[in-house]
């Protein structure tokens, strides 16, 4: 395996409370977001980062492009570390590492016709102004968008969503880049044009080789265009193995509890209880040992004491429960 992405026991702590006697004692309460953390991702590949809301899905994000700072660990991105980057290099890393946005009303700004939101990207990496026309007009090519000319003096309100999200995809595309970081990506769009969406994005995952982590609560997309899926609960990676292992058959609590509730096209279909209980817990005074351990139907004392590290349960396929070593 040739990794693009290392991330070793890196954590993020955002401080809460801002009352006079907390910021006197040195004591201000934190959320830990991120919690010793280690993963890898290869080139080529396409992996999935599930969890609820609150898990810390979106904040790895934002680390992995470096738009925010890791409180403790390091991160490498093709062997280099992404806290030292600075200048020339920095710049090289935003063209090769680009963000697909969620809401794609919000990502494109009004005032600007097609042709200006993709050439923003371009300005602001350097790219020579004498490549702007064609790299614009072959982004929008790959995304499917038919006949770009009619396209590129239209604004985003001339767009339909599917559109819309099409040509931020393609301004993610338009600089070239080696990774991509997809934060729920079609959870703004409706059903048929998330079909086309999702369909347009694991065409482009086969044919531009690209790496990519697709950030989402939905099941659905991350068993359509990932190979691999992480799974976080609480600022830590509780299951990481190949999708459809993760799907079929789910080794951690947490996650066989995510597959039980996708909702089901039969509505009035009889179904099993969820195999936790309770909401989230608390990111500021996370239960001691297993996180998920005041949810789980299977917990025992260890569980109370000792945090369950990531096992192999089968050939690439780890999970962090204390009911794999027992």
């Amino acid at each position: 395996m040739d990794p693009l992405i290392e991330v070793a026991a890196v954590e993020k702590l955002f401080p809460v409370g801002r009352s006079l006697g907390q910021l006197l004692r040195g004591d201000r309460p934190v959320v830990r977001a991120v919690d010793n953390v280690d993963f890898r991702l290869n080139r080529g590949e396409s992996v999935g980062l599930v969890g609820e809301s609150g898990s810390g899905k979106t904040t790895i994000g934002r680390l992995l492009l470096k738009l925010a700072e890791p409180s403790s660990g390091a991160m490498l991105f093709d062997g280099e570390r992404l806290a030292a980057m600075q200048g020339a290099r920095l710049l090289r890393f935003r063209q090769r590492a680009q963000l697909v946005f969620q809401n794609p009303f919000d990502a494109v700004n009004p005032r600007f016709t097609i042709r200006q939101a993709l050439a923003e990207p371009l300005i602001n990496t350097r790219v020579p102004h004498a490549q702007h026309e064609a790299r614009i007009v072959d982004s929008l090519r790959l995304v499917r968008l038919g006949d770009p000319a009619r396209l590129l003096d239209k604004r985003s309100s001339e767009l339909s969503g599917g559109q819309l999200q099409r040509v931020v995809l393609a301004r993610a595309l338009v600089v070239r880049p080696d990774f991509l970081v997809a934060d729920e990506p079609v959870s703004m769009l409706d059903v048929s044009a998330r079909a086309g969406v999702l369909n347009l994005m694991r065409d482009l995952r086969d044919t531009l080789g690209l790496t990519a982590l697709y950030i989402s609560h939905d099941l659905t997309l991350v068993r359509y265009v990932c190979e691999r899926t992480l799974v976080m609960y609480l600022g830590k990676i509780v299951e990481d193995g190949p999708t459809q292992m993760v799907i079929s058959q789910p080794a951690h609590p947490y996650t066989q509890a995510l597959i039980q509730a996708v909702p089901r096209p039969q509505p009035d279909q009889s179904r099993a209880d969820l195999p936790i209980r309770g909401g989230p817990g608390n990111a500021v005074s996370p239960p001691s040992g297993c996180r998920l351990r005041d949810r789980c139907p299977h917990a025992f004392d260890r569980c109370r004491t000792e945090v369950p590290p990531l096992v192999e349960i089968a050939p690439g396929h780890r999970a962090a429960c204390h009911l794999h070593k027992r």
